[in-house]
């Protein structure tokens, strides 16, 4: 009878819902949304030094990016994303390519107006403008209007040292807690079930 009713909910799945859509569905099964974000109003962003078209929220506590497209989001190890930056959260299987071009340290030069030693004259843009404008400036790769990112005479750094600057952020995720428990999490999910029992009793 279970084998009957399961057959049945999964023939109407594939009629309603796209394939692409399954596949989400699947994938997120298990893994919890995070907490909603209050916000009194639609976020200013500012865009991110030495990235390609990476704005962050500065006035959000925690790290809410827009890239893309999309608004993104780091929680408890796990990364959603969604269209809006308020709701319809979506768990993302992978960490978005952006991240590891973003300085950890963002937030206190964000406070001083200073990166690296350069004055840092970041310009607020509103969320209306930023809609409006994101696909514009990413094909003029001219973030937010401006080609330096607001930072004044800074010399932008050769590709090799920010291929190094990328591995020690890899590194460095890798070794968080929360990051590590949840790819023990899916390791465990994508094992054969006596195992997965087997390896949780150790």
């Amino acid at each position: 009878m279970k084998k009957l009713f399961l057959g049945t909910v999964l023939l109407v799945l594939a009629m309603v819902v796209p394939i692409p859509a399954m596949a989400q569905i699947n994938i997120s099964i298990g893994i919890p949304l995070p907490p909603p974000i209050v916000f009194a109003a639609p976020p200013d962003v500012v865009v991110m030094p030495e990235t390609t078209g990476v704005y962050v929220a500065p006035d959000v506590d925690a790290d809410l990016f827009f890239w893309d497209g999309f608004w993104w989001r780091l929680w408890e190890g796990r990364w959603y994303r969604s269209a809006y930056y308020d709701r319809d959260w979506a768990y993302y299987d992978n960490v978005p390519s952006f991240y590891f071009d973003v300085d950890p340290h963002w937030r206190t030069y964000y406070r001083n107006h200073n990166w690296y030693g350069h004055e840092w004259n970041f310009q607020r843009i509103p969320y209306q403008r930023l809609h409006q404008n994101w696909k514009t400036w990413q094909t003029n790769k001219s973030w937010g209007g401006q080609k330096t990112w607001g930072v004044q005479g800074y010399p932008p750094r050769t590709q090799e040292h920010k291929q190094v600057l990328r591995q020690q952020r890899q590194q460095q995720y890798q070794k968080r807690p929360e990051v590590q428990k949840h790819q023990e999490y899916m390791r465990q999910q994508k094992q054969p079930k006596g195992k997965a029992e087997e390896e949780h009793r150790k």
